[in-house]
């Protein structure tokens, strides 16, 4: 909850020079005009007060004559992203928060990017020749693909960014170019990236090996480049940090219904049909917390991949399940991706 955020409750007959107070005096920039049960009746801004003393209005008019009555809104079920995100494409700094049409706090975009902010590195995995979207592939590398009106590795990288993660290493290898050109080394987004070049592929496992391993002393958070997820990063982390495990693996929940009647027997003889079954199964989500350790130990130039990796881990030591069941796409084949840019818009 705001601090002191009731401040800039006023009522629809305060006076334009009495809403001018408030904001001058607050460092929100905003006055919320609302009724005798705090329901919200509109919003002021410094701009609101412009406007209405060039229309012909007096520092006497009431609140109730300028304040803007279709104001944009949140609830307290909204995620921080997405409330951060109606601010960012609305450029607001403030969002009301409205329980059954009434005041109860008061959302303010730079706390948001305050909250939390960790120093664990990133790992995203952007080297991929992307075969099975090709032709998209040809003359795009599969990360630089817009979904919506971004890249896929772009859509990724401001969660993470939102989420409180500022240090970036990316995995490069096919059309390297395109990718360090458009990220460059992350100041649009106010963040540290560094690029790691594979010459020839080493898979998600073998890439770790090139990471500067003196600069890895906190958990990394590993990713590859072509999912599309509202997954929560920072429940990630501390799920990670909270447990004694070397490894954490993400996963998601795959449903298989087999179209036909499945028959059990002993000795020849029928037991059971069972019609149309269908099987739940844990299947790999591609986004990984892995320790400083596991970094460490990991060697140069070594082709290996991450279920490889993470084989050889579980024998000496745990692995963290995390389900993710939040929105999760992988964007491997071209259904794929005409799907993911049908979802945007809900993600």
């Amino acid at each position: 909850m705001r601090e002191n955020w009731e401040k800039v409750l006023i009522s629809k007959n305060a006076t334009i020079k009495e809403v001018l107070e408030v904001i001058s005096n607050d460092s929100y920039r905003i006055a919320l005009v609302v009724g005798s049960s705090r329901e919200l009746l509109g919003t002021i801004t410094d701009g609101d007060i412009r406007r209405a003393l060039l229309s012909g209005k007096v520092l006497d008019s009431l609140a109730g004559e300028i304040m803007n009555q279709n104001p944009l809104t949140c609830t307290p079920s909204d995620s921080k992203e997405e409330i951060s995100d109606r601010m960012i494409n609305n450029d607001i700094l403030c969002l009301p928060v409205l329980e059954k049409g009434k005041v109860v706090n008061l959302e303010i975009l730079n706390e948001i990017f305050k909250k939390e902010r960790y120093d664990n590195p990133v790992f995203l995995m952007a080297g991929g020749f992307g075969t099975r979207l090709k032709p998209l592939t040809d003359k795009t590398p599969k990360p630089l693909l817009k979904v919506g009106e971004k890249p896929i590795l772009e859509i990724i990288l401001e969660r993470l960014v939102t989420a409180g993660f500022h240090r970036f290493y990316i995995s490069t290898h096919y059309m390297p170019d395109q990718v360090v050109s458009h990220f460059g080394n992350g100041e649009k987004w106010g963040v540290e990236i560094k690029y790691i070049h594979e010459e020839t592929p080493l898979g998600t496992g073998g890439a770790l090996g090139l990471l500067p391993k003196e600069e890895i002393n906190e958990p990394l958070l590993l990713m590859n480049g072509d999912l599309l997820t509202s997954l929560d990063f920072s429940s990630l982390l501390k799920f990670h940090l909270d447990s004694d495990v070397q490894v954490t693996l993400c996963v998601n929940e795959h449903k298989q219904t087999i179209p036909f009647g499945v028959i059990e027997s002993s000795e020849g003889f029928v037991t059971s049909i069972n019609e149309k079954p269908t099987f739940t199964y844990h299947v790999n989500a591609g986004i990984y917390v892995l320790s400083s350790d596991v970094i460490k130990r990991t060697k140069t130039n070594q082709h290996i991949d991450m279920p490889t990796l993470i084989s050889e881990i579980i024998k000496d030591h745990k692995v963290n399940l995390f389900p993710v069941h939040e929105y999760w796409l992988d964007i491997g084949r071209v259904g794929d991706y005409q799907k993911a840019n049908k979802d945007i818009n809900d993600i």
